[in-house]
């Protein structure tokens, strides 16, 4: 039959309902509250388990081979709990060597394949398999979107891909290269979930600090102002907004000292996440990565005298392969000297299609672990001995929950998920979504306690 006769299926006598997973980064949670909320605004419903939705979406991330296997077992869940499931995100993009698409390969059943931020593919699946409702009302879904996120947090991705090529990282094949919001946009957007009740944004990219290169940071409109769409810019004008504003995925580039000054506990919080991944030069030559150890510790202790309250967050990569028992005894050291408030670590693991895969002299497993494991032992001590300095001071902190010992709490110098936290003493006027001034009680090796104020 010619495709302009095909009939098309019958839509649902109720309303249609789609299931959502979303797995990997918080720049991949922002991608699933897009099509969340164009799906919403379309009037589908949305259901929380497998059961109650006529089909369910799968939001991937196919960074690191944990990763990988989670999203496949993922897909294969709601396979066998639904049965009907369209599958996006990063690992929707890889191919195996003979170029097949991975989770073809695994999961032949999946209604529809895309890859990473691709919010019309996905809309035009849901379509294809699952007709859209009548006449949906548009009023349904708030000016911001609906967000996956507690009502008083949410994370504001400024820019898609990216222009390094570490050689441990996929990334770039994954979402190609950088390519940057307007500020207007962005800013418009950051505007609209303050009024949702929004209390904190936090901003999310590849590279936060090369905002804007690729546009040349292009003026745009703020307000009626004309602006530029680069780093500093748009610290200033999200600080103006009355929330907490953290940036994450801040490469340590010369100008990133240009938004220390616009730091404090109202606004722009004095918080840096800098992925420096090691310290020895010959290790960051074959990662790629745009910056020595020397340079690093430097930028640090100029960052802390500009700014003596701000808090440091970075992760590294230990075992790399090549890396040597001095070069992993020189990355010890630079922690020592950096003192870090906030380490991850991770153990080497090959990522299918990264460079790194054909350098030479690779560690064994167990040696990658136990490095990791020892570097986490030297982070110990540092986060402890930090943490302690803090007690006896006053931190204004945004209360996360309420527990029946008091409540869940974070000061500036805690990111959701990935930092420590503040338990607070049960006290009746503690309430979710609200800043408070705590009184610092005791500390931990992650975590503080206190008393309001």
């Amino acid at each position: 039959m010619p495709a302009s006769k095909r009939a098309r299926p019958p839509a649902p006598a109720r309303q249609p309902s789609v299931g959502f997973v979303s797995l990997g980064c918080p720049k991949a949670l922002v991608d699933s509250e897009r099509i969340v909320t164009q799906l919403r605004a379309e009037g589908y419903g949305l259901s929380g388990d497998y059961r109650g939705a006529d089909l369910v979406v799968v939001n991937t991330c196919g960074f690191i081979d944990a990763a990988v296997e989670e999203s496949l077992d993922a897909i294969g869940e709601a396979l066998a709990e639904n049965g009907r499931v369209i599958v996006t995100g990063c690992l929707g993009a890889k191919r195996d060597a003979a170029g097949h698409g991975v989770v073809q390969a695994h999961h032949p059943k999946v209604l529809a394949v895309t890859g990473p931020h691709a919010t019309d593919e996905v809309l035009a699946a849901v379509h294809e398999h699952l007709p859209r409702p009548h006449d949906p009302f548009e009023d349904l879904v708030p000016p911001a979107g609906i967000k996956l996120t507690p009502r008083h947090y949410a994370y504001l991705k400024i820019s898609e891909g990216c222009n390094h090529r570490c050689t441990f990282c996929i990334i770039p094949s994954l979402r190609g290269d950088l390519v940057s919001r307007p500020i207007g946009q962005v800013v418009r957007e950051a505007e609209n979930l303050v009024k949702q009740g929004v209390r904190e944004l936090l901003v999310v990219s590849q590279d936060t600090s090369a905002y804007g290169v690729d546009v040349r940071s292009k003026l745009d409109f703020v307000d009626g102002r004309a602006v530029r769409t680069r780093m500093t810019e748009l610290a200033r004008e999200l600080g103006r907004l009355g929330a907490w504003v953290r940036l994450h995925y801040v490469y340590p580039y010369p100008h990133v000292d240009e938004v220390l000054g616009l730091m404090s506990d109202s606004g722009l919080v004095p918080y840096l996440d800098v992925p420096l991944q090691h310290a020895a030069p010959r290790i960051l030559r074959l990662m790629k990565r745009p910056a020595s150890g020397e340079r690093n510790i430097e930028r640090i202790r100029a960052w802390r005298a500009a700014c003596p309250e701000l808090t440091i967050r970075s992760t590294f990569i230990a075992g790399f392969p090549g890396e040597t028992e001095a070069e992993f005894d020189s990355l010890l050291d630079f922690l020592r000297a950096a003192e870090l408030d906030r380490v991850g670590c991770f153990a080497y693991s090959p990522v299918d299609g990264a460079a790194a895969n054909a350098l030479p002299d690779p560690l064994p497993d167990a040696e990658r672990e136990a490095r990791r494991a020892r570097l986490m032992a030297v982070q110990h001590d540092i986060s402890k001995c930090r943490l302690a300095r803090k007690v006896g001071t006053l931190q204004k902190v945004l209360v996360d929950a309420i527990t029946d010992s008091g409540a869940l709490a974070r000061s500036t110098a805690d990111a959701p998920e990935i930092d420590g936290v503040v338990h607070v003493a049960a006290d009746p006027r503690l309430r979710v979504g609200e800043f408070f001034q705590v009184r610092i009680t005791a500390s931990d090796v992650h975590d503080l306690q206190g008393v309001l104020a």
